[in-house]
């Protein structure tokens, strides 16, 4: 068959197809052209789609865990005792204000009241970590329990690095510089090296009692 037989065959074939579909849902025959040459009807089905697998669900981030000094504030918050005031009342002149941030500015600590040369007391047992002058000030650091520790300045103290004191021993007494002069005593506690508010040691929290 010539070429242009074979395409005047195709045309009439085309016209003689009827347009509508055969049996329901069945798709409309297309015509073709077999390899002899001869047109042939073919059906075409819509390419289905393809089922996706349902896709796995994520598991929920688990909740952050708290670090070693939040840890170990925890466990220092509620002492088995409470600590005494150094001078026998707690009389507070300036409020714990914590910073910001790390390098923030604010108050690290409490401010007691206390006139020079008052004598100064251990609020809990421990060992001396340091006694000594800090750039104008005495100070003097003890530590009360593993990673807490508690300084107290402007203190002048005989004492020295090593030493163990028992509550209520004797650590110096109050001397005439810092930023509370001869007017108080600054108590700075630290909990792995982070401050914390000291009143946590000398007050204890109020319990709700059964009806």
């Amino acid at each position: 068959m010539t070429p242009s037989a074979r395409v005047a065959a195709v045309l009439l074939t085309l016209l003689v197809l009827p347009a509508s579909t055969g049996a329901a849902g069945a798709a409309p025959a297309v015509a073709a052209i077999s390899d002899e040459g001869a047109p042939a009807a073919r059906n075409v089905r819509a390419a289905e789609p393809i089922p996706v697998a349902a896709r796995p669900l994520e598991p929920a981030p688990e909740p952050a865990k708290p670090s070693a000094v939040a840890l170990a504030a925890l466990a220092a918050e509620r002492p088995p005792t409470l600590w005494i005031p150094p001078f026998g009342s707690l009389d507070v002149t300036g409020p714990y204000r914590p910073p910001p941030h790390r390098y923030g500015s604010g108050h690290r600590g409490i401010d007691l009241a206390a006139a020079g040369g008052t004598t100064v007391v251990a609020p809990t047992s421990g060992t001396v970590t340091f006694a000594g002058t800090v750039v104008d000030r005495p100070v003097v650091s003890v530590r009360a329990s593993e990673g807490v520790v508690y300084s107290l300045e402007p203190v002048r103290s005989r004492l020295a690095a090593g030493d163990a004191v028992a509550a209520g021993d004797l650590l110096g007494e109050v001397a005439g510089s810092g930023h509370c002069l001869e007017e108080c005593v600054h108590l700075g506690v630290r909990v792995s090296g982070e401050y914390v508010n000291p009143l946590r040691y000398f007050r204890s929290r109020p319990q709700l009692l059964p009806w």
